[in-house]
């Protein structure tokens, strides 16, 4: 009697796997698999499922196997033990074939130096499979692999799988969950068994492209001896990578790219890729800088560089992003940009513009950033059609590295899983195998367009850089470095051996090179090179000065026209009682019967620069209703309320003709979604580009973006941008990560008009300020504490007109009638704490206090603060009120500033929280006394005394 088939171990274990991926194949068409398999596979079909009823074409596909055990067989087992054993030597065959597509990338020869031998893999052995010797010559199926034959020989098989995934390729993608994009690989790579077949022009143009590489290095090495610049020496293969994804590039019809990568072979990459003058990169070896205007620059191996290159397939444009020492950071921020072009150029799918990032293999492991950019490749507001990862792969990360230290994963390309993108590892000395592995990568992007990485094993000769001794902590690694000739040389004598070129031929491509770098010019882009092309942003534009006038107001017509559109709801659209209201009370506001509120006024700001040509773009992690539900720039459609039917977005419907509006809830990373918008802003001048925070607090996970990037790209790089962040700031007693923007961080960074720092205190502030960054022809980040109670302060609301006439006031001085001479005290504040000042001052009926708002904190206007002091003749006291502790906030900066305008013999004293390492107190009840004592202290004796002489 036939045993049942739970006993039947051929189709269990590590062969459930093959056995699920033919079901899969089945369903998908039955005459893909063998013909015992589709008999097999029909009658389970027809048969009586657990649940009594007849199996459909929607059966899951992980159950498959339990649903086996379950059954007699009624094709395979049906036949004679011969033919069983038959059978199950042929699952065996497939189960090895699932194993190497798994995990032949183990036993791949991807290390240049051979320092270890490669590990044992079990299941790669037809052994594991109970497969034998006397099977070698065995005829088996092989009609669900692309080898080009239904029918082989173990041997034959063996022999091609070992080939296709154990040579200097290893692959990565069955962890795929698309079946379509796995038998893509299949396909391909099964197709040429991992071997490239190119002709003698191909040949000797890698073989120029090596010598290239290696010759700037070893040039800068004699010339310019122990200067930093990260050698590419050891990795010159990735020179070649770069150049095939530039080929394929501009045959798929690619206009634009844009390359993040780190320091590691950046020289050769602005050399050798982007064409940049030799002559001009030994300038600034020696010192010299041509870009005077910046006031600070930066070192050599961080700049940045565009240019046009003519290829075979025509010109296209690259543009290698600026980056500071953080390793990963420029990742979100040259995706930005990508994705800022693609929306200039209308390039929903990236078929026009397309991002690079090239990674060092232990930063790529270890930076959190990298999973975070990663993690937004798919969704709609960062999406970008799929990058390039192109990793330079030295195998060591940091010269100190012990390898027991480097990480927990197998590779360091492990992160890639994360969105399933497949993964292609190879030897960075055959050189001919990593042009074929990014070809594969290009054109899988191009087909699928998701993210795919050319993981390129090599080694870094020299240390972490050139100062560097790495033979101190890894002598066996350099013993081996040592004694390996150069990936140029191996290659050339590969092609000696050949025929293609002779040695003479070798020594002349690297004499050649040389001869180019002495005359300070590469002859292959001198014709070529340019920045500008038909998509060039005129950045000349925006080379105002801050302080110039800019007409904020609009029409009081226009802002009611606008009004009725964004607060109108589509016809059978049932909006949520609590926006209803919200509805209704913007109504109101638009017909004078009540004053402007926070939101309308943002609206209107963003609606006005729509209707005037600009476009607006807004994300943070609660931007479409915004964390304090002020904004409700997307509506839900209660009845419906699907992401894809049941929602509205009334700033998108205001004028056929008007700018594009995004706004975007993001995933919960502040890291790379704040990267990501200041890239975004440096390609997109004419869009107002905001990233809210969710809490000012939450800035903090985004630090190095705002301390290398946003407060100083501009003096580094000479790159603008007008991104605008608001941070929700305000002590509402919400505890230490719910209170404060960190409004000393940003004053520290503050200079050179880096940037401008706000925070404003009513309605119709945040509308100027808002329109005042894109109307202005400067662009400048904008940093604006936005607040959190005021949202809803009827006190902080504006009227009308104050939208329609004047501009935004960056001191508000005294709104009350009083009488000037007798005012002997003057507070001066930032932000809620002016309304907490005005009622207490009401209460004490302080008639005497002038109350002066400092709503522009950087740049900050001194003439304009002279302005208020001389208002009143009489002040003897001058006091700083804020919220923030006093190690915190404004009050450190704000001191010489104050004491500028005051007159001799006047006092100034501070009332605030006492100096705390927090930022603020986590108990409503203390939060409530401390505010008591600092509105005490605003109008009782001075404390912190500081008087004029």
């Amino acid at each position: 009697m036939i045993k049942d088939l739970q006993e039947t171990s051929y189709l269990f274990g590590s062969n459930a796997p093959y056995v699920e991926e033919l079901y899969e194949n089945y369903l998908e068409d039955p005459s893909s698999v063998d013909d015992k398999w589709r008999q097999f596979f029909d009658n389970l079909q027809n048969s009586p499922a657990s649940d009594g009823k007849l199996g459909t074409h929607d059966v899951a596909h992980t159950p498959i196997i339990a649903a086996l055990a379950r059954k007699r067989v009624s094709g395979v087992v049906g036949h004679s033990d011969g033919e069983l054993e038959i059978a199950r030597k042929q699952v065996a065959v497939q189960s090895l074939i699932s194993a190497y597509r798994f995990l032949g990338s183990r036993r791949a020869v991807l290390d240049p130096l051979r320092r270890k031998e490669l590990p044992k893999v079990p299941e790669l052995e037809p052994a594991f499979y109970g497969l034998t010797e006397a099977d070698m010559n065995v005829t088996f199926s092989a009609a669900n692999t692309f080898f080009g034959s239904e029918k082989m020989t173990l041997r034959e098989i063996l022999d091609a799988l070992r080939q296709t995934y154990c040579g200097t390729v290893g692959y990565e993608f069955m962890y795929v969950s698309d079946p379509a994009i796995r038998q893509w690989w299949e396909e391909r790579i099964e197709n040429t068994r991992s071997t490239p077949n190119y002709q003698a022009p191909e040949k000797k143009k890698i073989l120029e492209k090596l010598t290239a590489a290696e010759g700037l290095e070893r040039y800068l090495h004699t010339k310019y001896v122990g200067q930093k610049r990260f050698s590419l020496e050891g990795g010159e293969s990735f020179i070649v990578s770069m150049d095939a994804v530039v080929e394929q590039a501009a045959e798929y019809g690619i206009e634009e790219m844009v390359i993040g990568m780190a320091h590691r072979g950046r020289l050769n990459v602005l050399v050798n890729t982007l064409g940049k003058s030799p002559k001009e990169l030994f300038s600034e070896f020696e010192g010299k800088y041509a870009s005077g205007d910046l006031t600070a620059g930066d070192v050599k191996y961080h700049n940045g560089f565009s240019s046009n290159v003519v290829t075979k397939n025509g010109p296209i444009h690259l543009a290698l992003a600026f980056n500071p020492s953080h390793l990963e950071i420029v990742d979100p921020v040259a995706m930005g940009s990508v994705r800022a072009r693609q929306d200039r150029l209308n390039d929903p799918k990236g078929l026009k513009v397309l991002g690079v990032l090239v990674h060092g293999d232990a930063a790529f492991a270890g930076q959190g950033v990298v999973m975070e950019t990663l993690n937004l490749a798919d969704t709609r507001g960062y999406g970008t059609g799929g990058t390039i990862h192109l990793v330079i792969n030295n195998q060591i990360g940091f010269t100190t590295s012990d390898p027991r230290d480097k990480g927990s994963m197998t590779y360091c390309t492990d992160p890639a899983k994360l969105i399933e993108a497949p993964v292609i590892h190879v030897n960075g000395d055959d050189a001919e195998a990593v042009v074929m592995a990014t070809r594969l990568a290009m054109e899988f992007r191009n087909t699928f367009h998701k993210d795919v990485f050319v993981d390129i094993v090599c080694f870094r000769r020299l240390g972490h850089n050139e100062q560097d001794t790495p033979s101190l902590t890894q002598p066996l690694m350099y013993s081996k470095v040592a004694a390996h000739p150069g990936t140029r040389a191996v290659y050339a004598e590969k092609l000696i051996a050949q025929g293609v070129i002779t040695e003479d031929d070798a020594k002349a491509f690297a004499a050649d090179y040389r001869r180019q770098l002495e005359e300070g010019t590469i002859q292959e882009f001198a014709p070529s090179i340019s920045a500008k092309t038909s998509h060039t942003v005129n950045w000349s534009r925006y080379n105002g000065s801050l302080q110039d006038r800019v007409h904020t107001a609009v029409p009081v017509q226009e802002l009611k026209r606008l009004a009725e559109i964004i607060t109108t709801e589509p016809e059978n659209f049932k909006v949520h009682p609590l926006l209803e209201k919200v509805l209704t009370d913007r109504r109101s506001m638009k017909d004078g019967l009540i004053n402007v509120d926070w939101g309308l006024a943002e609206h209107l700001a963003f609606a006005t620069l729509l209707t005037g040509g600009y476009s607006v773009r807004v994300s943070g992690e609660d931007a479409g209703r915004s964390t304090f539900m002020h904004r409700h720039a997307v509506w839900h459609d209660q009845n419906r309320g699907t992401w894809d039917t049941g929602i509205w977005i009334p700033l998108e419907h205001l004028s056929p003709t008007q700018g594009r509006f995004t706004v975007i809830d993001s995933i919960l990373s502040e890291e790379a979604v704040l990267g990501f918008e200041y890239g975004y802003s440096g390609a997109a001048p004419e869009c107002l580009t905001i990233w809210e925070a969710q809490f000012g607090d939450f800035a903090n996970g985004a630090q190095v973006v705002i301390d290398q990037f946003i407060s100083s790209g501009e003096a580094k790089w000479g790159r603008k941008s007008g991104l605008t962040m608001l941070l929700p700031h305000g002590y509402e007693g919400q505890g230490p990560e719910h209170s404060s923007a960190r409004v000393e961080r940003y004053l520290q960074l503050a200079a050179d008009d880096n940037m401008v720092i706000a925070q404003p205190t009513t309605a119709a502030q945040i509308f100027h300020l808002l329109r005042r960054q894109m109307v202005g022809r400067t662009r400048k980040p904008l940093v604006v504490f936005s607040p959190k109670s005021l949202l809803r302060n009827k006190a902080a609301t504006s009227p009308m007109q104050d939208l329609s006439e004047g501009k935004f006031k960056e001191i508000i001085g005294e709104t009350e009638d009083l009488d000037r001479s007798s005012v002997s005290r003057i507070l001066l504040c930032t932000g809620k704490v002016y309304y907490e000042l005005a009622k207490r001052r009401q209460e004490l009926a302080a008639y005497n206090v002038a109350i002066v708002r400092i709503e522009q904190l950087y740049p900050f206007n001194q003439l304009e603060l002279n302005s208020q002091f001389e208002k009143y003749p009489n002040v003897s006291e001058v006091v700083w009120v804020q919220d923030e502790p006093q190690n915190q906030g404004a009050w450190s900066y704000i001191q010489q500033r104050i004491l500028a305008a005051m007159n001799v013999g006047c006092r100034l004293g501070y009332a605030g929280r006492p100096s705390s390492s927090s930022p603020a107190v986590g108990y409503a009840s203390k939060h409530i006394e401390q505010l008591k004592t600092l509105l005490s202290d605003a109008f009782g004796p001075l404390k912190g005394l500081i008087q004029i002489k």
